[in-house]
């Protein structure tokens, strides 16, 4: 599991989740939350090439707020 980092910011359905570097996960890669669950799947990437930006999408069954400050992982 690698850390995929940490949700910023939640606005218009998606998750923005701070990369704490450059490896990150590729475009439609799922992310999980610390018990393991899915928290959604990366739709976008953007910002600084050095710690981009993640827009994640969450599955219905998660509240967008809920995820604010989660720290996400995915599996490389």
């Amino acid at each position: 599991m690698q850390r995929a980092g940490e949700v910023q910011e939640v606005a218009q359905g998606v998750a923005v989740v701070r990369s704490p570097d450059a490896d990150h996960p590729d475009l439609g890669a799922t992310l999980l939350d610390e018990n393991l669950d899915v928290a959604g799947r990366v739709v976008d990437v953007f910002g600084p090439t050095d710690q981009p930006y993640l827009a994640v999408s969450p599955p219905d069954s998660v509240a967008l707020a809920s995820l604010l400050g989660a720290v996400l992982y995915y599996r490389d």
